[in-house]
């Protein structure tokens, strides 16, 4: 009984998988296959401003919806792809396209991502040449200082004194 549940389920989600398949009205399409074709096309260039990140061909969105046919709609006035860009560009802006155009306005924003990387592997390339300390770096009181740090040493005891065997012994005999 429960297998036979479970296959009715994975039976209706994946025909409404396959339902959700059909993006637009078959009614909406235009009745000349080129024209269609050409809409399809531009539907494939465009992003939903709802979902963003899928073309208008794609998304469920209503809004998807009404752009689809706006697109029919400049298709079947004679209007070029270019030109139903143009005027989806200055209704909704560059961000309608799913790859906007290079233009001095936003060149900024192309270039930025490479110019950092350049930056960031340059200043590390200049560290890793510098050496960590420069020669010479010691004042000369520092030099003087270390130098009767190193005579000190030179009087220190042995580091054997008083170092017994088991028995009681000395361990080195001078």
């Amino acid at each position: 009984m429960r297998r036979w549940r479970t296959a009715v389920l994975a039976g209706l989600a994946a025909g409404l998988l396959c339902m959700a398949g059909a993006a637009d009205d078959p009614a909406d399409r235009l009745s000349n296959p080129a024209q269609e074709a050409r809409a399809r096309h531009l539907f494939q260039q465009l992003r939903c401003v709802v979902c963003q990140n899928e073309s208008i061909d794609d998304s469920q969105a209503e809004i998807a919806g009404d752009l689809r046919k706006i697109v029919r709609v400049q298709i079947t006035e004679g209007r070029s792809d270019q030109q139903v860009r143009d005027f989806l560009v200055q209704r909704y802006g560059e961000f309608i396209l799913l790859k906007p155009t290079l233009t001095p306005g936003n060149l900024a924003l192309w270039l930025t991502p490479f110019a950092l990387i350049l930056l960031g592997g340059g200043y590390l390339w200049i560290k890793a040449r510098q050496p960590a300390i420069e020669a010479g770096g010691l004042t000369e009181d520092e030099q003087r200082a270390l130098e009767a740090m190193g005579a000190e040493d030179q009087d220190m005891v042995s580091p054997h004194v008083g170092l017994t065997n088991v028995d009681g012994t000395a361990a080195i005999k001078h």
